[in-house]
């Protein structure tokens, strides 16, 4: 699609929306998509769907567009939804609630467009409104990127004259401060992980506080603005100059999300990288993302990556969940004479070869613009589902993508590419979370276990064909090991495979892996569906034997992409 002037953003966002349209209930407060069940209620579940549009539709109405229908829409939803007497009122929420999420963008449409969702409600909607959304005062959250929501609902109870907590709000900002590593990265609170919920969710709501609170809160404002410069420098290497971004960690079902934290540094008047640059990035990973099979027939986002796709998805992934990725058209608040419209999208920056990220817990290799990184395997360990898949592998990719088990029962269900796979009395154990790693400029070792009496250390070393690993093992017993390559499509032209002698290869048209060790070559026939890329894949591996006491592996994997 050609993305270049405001006409063409809004174009690309009535692609988006205009389908849910005729999905709306009769008082306009819900949005019923899908069928599928999470870990809320249907009151959330509907609630969710209503309010993620408006991460895109309040700053089209800020850049000045108009669509009535859906001017209509929200008013009328927003007062059904908010009055405890109408049979769709979103109900009274409690500890940890999903409302609160999604109160973030009713928020944010109070602070930058009040005149489509504040002005024209009567003053009892108003009342119940601020009500409703105080609730957020008057219970636990989350301590992570959830303590944005609580802000951004006391600056637009604040703006609007209603009752609101300065000591929640600035508790709030105290807990997200605490959160800081370093070079522009955090952690989301508690977890240990680093993955996009720094970029669309840390580094975004921060660039959307240093412009509500540039006044009342210039230090922090200056903050959140020099972070935001950092991260910029670190975050241009997740993507690949065909427009993927790098395919790692929770909630991917978010999809174009990934160039969200590009639109908000554009609002907020930053440029860490040049303007056509940022834009190139933003067009690029919205035409790769146009290419993939991401909707159903009627256009409504699926649950899914690169198709609709259930066994990558966290409990919290409703029907309406994809919609967060919204967020990427603040752009279309920019004026019609804002230079991000006629610039031209600029390719790629220059970059380095191998880049050491500590603070992310991996090292990104780029070769001809395509993005490996190597994962010190960093997580919480039990998570919201997948968390082996999502961060614990050795190597993510923008080409190969990644698979996510369908079981640990047998090989080709636990689908583990690049893991070195276990199998122990018909079962299939992988590393699911380091104890100890180290970043280093041209490698990553981490120390992990797959299984009690099982201890691993392995250092993957990148090449300028794939990268090598070096695993020391010590176990208690005598197993299997499966140190497997990337995963690849096999309906696909001009697909072949072999395993032979040392070495086993599959490649297609665009995609070539091969995986060689001192061990039995095989190449296993994954489960549909496990790919987050293709909905079917072949795996390239070497078959070890482990003896009880200590062993030595060295695996290397070579891989091409076109």
């Amino acid at each position: 699609m050609n993305l270049q002037t405001k006409a063409d953003f809004t174009a690309l966002m009535h692609k988006f929306l205009d389908p849910l349209k005729p999905c709306y209930s009769a008082g306009c407060a819900r949005l019923h998509l899908g069928e599928t069940g999470v870990t809320y209620n249907q009151n959330a579940i509907e609630l969710e769907a209503f309010s993620r549009p408006l991460w895109a539709l309040v700053p089209f109405w800020v850049g000045g567009g108009s669509d009535p229908e859906f001017e209509k829409i929200y008013r009328k939803g927003l007062a059904a939804g908010t009055d405890p007497e109408n049979p769709e009122y979103w109900g009274t929420t409690g500890e940890y609630d999903q409302c609160y999420v999604e109160m973030a963008a009713i928020a944010c449409g109070i602070l930058t467009a009040p005149e489509k969702l504040w002005t024209p409600l009567s003053d009892t909607e108003k009342q119940n409104l601020a009500a409703w959304l105080g609730q957020i005062n008057a219970h636990t959250i989350p301590d992570c990127n959830w303590q944005f929501f609580r802000i951004l609902v006391n600056l637009a109870l604040k703006s609007v004259g209603m009752p609101y907590s300065p000591e929640l709000l600035e508790d709030g900002l105290c807990k997200i401060d605490s959160y800081y590593s370093g070079d522009g990265w955090s952690t989301d609170g508690a977890s240990v992980q680093k993955d996009y919920y720094i970029p669309w969710a840390i580094q975004y709501y921060g660039l959307l506080y240093s412009k509500f609170a540039a006044d009342t809160d210039p230090r922090r404002a200056a903050l959140y603005r020099q972070r935001a410069q950092l991260f910029a420098q670190q975050f241009v290497y997740w993507f690949d100059a065909n427009g993927a971004a790098l395919p790692f960690g929770r909630s991917l079902t978010y999809r174009f999300a990934q160039n969200s934290f590009w639109a908000a540094c554009i609002w907020a008047g930053l440029e860490p990288l040049p303007l056509p640059v940022m834009k190139g990035l933003i067009v690029r990973n919205f035409n790769w993302w146009l290419g993939q099979k991401m909707f159903d027939r009627d256009g409504i986002l699926t649950i899914g990556y690169c198709y609709p796709q259930m066994y990558m998805a966290e409990r919290y992934n409703a029907p309406g969940s994809p919609y967060w990725g919204m967020k990427s058209f603040l752009l279309l608040a920019l004026p019609d004479d804002h230079p991000f419209w006629s610039a031209e999208a600029a390719p790629m920056p220059a970059l380095e070869r191998l880049k050491p990220m500590p603070y992310a817990n991996m090292l990104v290799q780029r070769r001809a613009g395509r993005v490996t990184a190597y994962a010190a395997g960093v997580n919480e360990g039990h998570g919201h589902g997948q968390f082996p898949e999502k961060y614990a592998k050795f190597a993510y990719d923008t080409r190969f993508g990644f698979c996510a088990s369908r079981s640990r029962e047998v090989l080709n269900q636990a689908a583990p590419d690049s893991m070195l796979a276990f199998v122990i009395d018909d079962n299939v154990f992988v590393r699911k979370v380091s104890k100890t790693w180290e970043i280093e400029a041209g490698a990553v070792t981490a120390q992990w276990s797959p299984f009690p009496g099982i201890e691993v250390t392995t250092t993957i070393t990148p090449t300028a064909t794939g990268h090598r690993r070096h695993h020391e093992i010590d176990s208690s017993f005598d197993c299997e090991a499966y140190d497997c390559g990337f995963a690849v499509p096999n309906f696909t032209p001009d697909y072949a495979e072999s395993a032979e002698n040392d070495t086993a290869e599959a490649h297609c048209d665009t995609l070539c892996c091969a995986v060689r060790g001192r061990g039995e070559a095989v190449v296993i026939g994954c489960d549909p569906n496990t790919s987050l890329y293709f909905t079917n894949v072949h795996l390239p591996a070497v078959k070890y034997h482990i003896p009880k006491g200590h062993t030595v592996l060295d695996t290397e994997v070579f891989d091409e992409a076109n």
